[in-house]
């Protein structure tokens, strides 16, 4: 693809900021718009042991403002000199539900994940299913203009009981 594609389409993509139909409804994920630093621990679920890596996240208004984007990457796995994008993510906000959309795309992996997104205490809940078929809950909290903690919960027993498979602390970079 030529340069001025690539330029095309980012600037047919990317958004200046939240579109003017929802501005209020558009905050909740525009308030993590930036860039971010991520101190990750992802658990195992076969040898129970958790591993540590450092990542860094990338959100943006897409598609007019009517969405937020994001862009996870970080060490690859097999040589850690080399980064590469672990997946994305695009959430739109569905006005005649009320709710946010959301769609995990994990390339890296192989993992797609549809979830829906409502506020909830100090943050912002996710519920959906993971490739798998497992349900999964990923929570936003303690979400500061400076920092946010992440979680990623999983089910083994249809929403009965949950364990945590994934932390990750924010701090934001620009």
């Amino acid at each position: 693809m030529s340069d001025v594609a690539n330029e095309d389409f980012v600037g047919a993509l990317v958004a200046s900021g939240p579109t003017s139909n929802y501005p209020e409804r558009m905050r909740r994920f525009g308030q993590l718009v930036g860039t971010w630093s991520i101190a990750s621990r992802i658990l195992n679920e076969d040898t129970q042991e958790w591993s540590e890596s450092e990542l860094s996240w990338t959100f943006a208004y897409i598609l007019d403002g009517r969405a937020v984007q994001d862009v996870l990457s970080g060490p690859s796995r097999v040589d850690p000199s080399i980064v590469e994008t672990r997946g994305s993510t695009i959430r739109a906000y569905d006005p005649l539900l009320g709710v946010w959309r959301v769609n995990w795309f994990g390339t890296a992996n192989g993992d797609y994940c549809t979830l829906v997104a409502t506020g909830h205490r100090d943050g912002i809940r996710q519920d959906g299913t993971q490739t798998d078929g497992r349900p999964i809950r990923w929570n936003f909290s303690a979400i500061t203009p400076d920092s946010f903690a992440w979680d990623g919960w999983v089910s083994n027993d249809g929403g009965a009981t949950w364990w945590l498979e994934q932390h990750m602390d924010a701090r934001r970079v620009r």
